[in-house]
């Protein structure tokens, strides 16, 4: 599996809170190349090379998944499914930062194999340090096989 180039795919419906988490990951200089989706079919397109993404080399993945779950077209659930059923994809960490603190979503996300589950606080400041702290882990304190 090779990690290069897109080192965090967003996967956000919301122009807000995605442009947030950019400006954090960028102001703390945890990826130089950032992919953002704003639907769970752009997000699939993007991991498998189809659609708008056809063409691109799909050995390329992100080191890491932001992956919003309440999302137009196709779910984060959906979404999460798909990566982790594709050998592939598999083990491409992936991070549901979400608003849902519903017991049933964390359930579902850890049963299809998410690696994290963090509810996106409201409040500007933390929702801003909460992503510079998941950069920080999984893109400079975790390892890739």
């Amino acid at each position: 599996m090779v990690h290069q180039e897109v080192e965090i795919l967003i996967v956000e419906d919301s122009m807000e809170d995605a442009e947030l988490a950019i400006r954090a990951l960028k102001k703390h200089n945890l990826a130089n190349k950032i992919v953002h989706v704003t639907d769970g079919a752009q997000a699939l397109d993007f991991l498998f090379a189809e659609g708008e993404f056809e063409g691109r080399d799909k050995k390329i993945l992100p080191r890491v998944i932001l992956l919003d779950l309440k999302m137009p077209k196709v779910n984060g659930l959906e979404v999460l499914e798909k990566i982790k059923a594709d050998p592939a994809t598999k083990s491409t960490p992936v991070v549901v930062l979400t608003s849902s603190a519903e017991d049933p979503d964390i359930k579902k996300c850890y049963a299809l194999g998410a690696n994290s589950y963090i509810v996106k606080p409201v409040e500007f400041g933390n929702f801003s340090k909460t992503v510079s702290d998941i950069g920080l882990y999984w893109m400079v304190m975790n390892k890739l096989p």
